[in-house]
């Protein structure tokens, strides 16, 4: 009988940690937007050019974030068993066949 695969979560620790720094990010060019000169209502080098550039920076970290895998998160290969289908311990025996499922088909 098989065990039940163990519940993981779709991201790992580095998913999470990417996504906070690309929330940060967001978060600057957002408030980097705001600030500015004053006269000229934010349109100088830091609104117009930096705030959208830390935008564009945040949202690809989000999305590095989103289609990075994480390696713990990768199931280490197991080795399979080969066990055969019969032994040549007894060379006049005889084996039986595996017993049939015991599970009833839903009607």
């Amino acid at each position: 009988m098989n065990p039940s695969p163990a519940f993981r979560f779709a991201f790992g620790p580095r998913n999470y940690r990417l996504m906070w720094a690309g929330l940060a990010l967001l978060a600057a060019g957002f408030i980097t937007m705001m600030f500015g000169d004053k006269a000229n209502y934010g349109e100088d080098f830091v609104g117009i050019t930096l705030g959208p550039l830390l935008l564009i920076a945040g949202f690809a970290v989000e999305f590095a974030a989103i289609m990075v895998r994480d390696k713990s998160l990768v199931a280490a290969p197991t080795a399979s068993v080969v066990t055969p289908a019969f032994t040549t311990d007894a060379p006049g025996a005889t084996t039986t066949p595996a017993a049939a499922p015991a599970y009833k088909r839903p009607y």
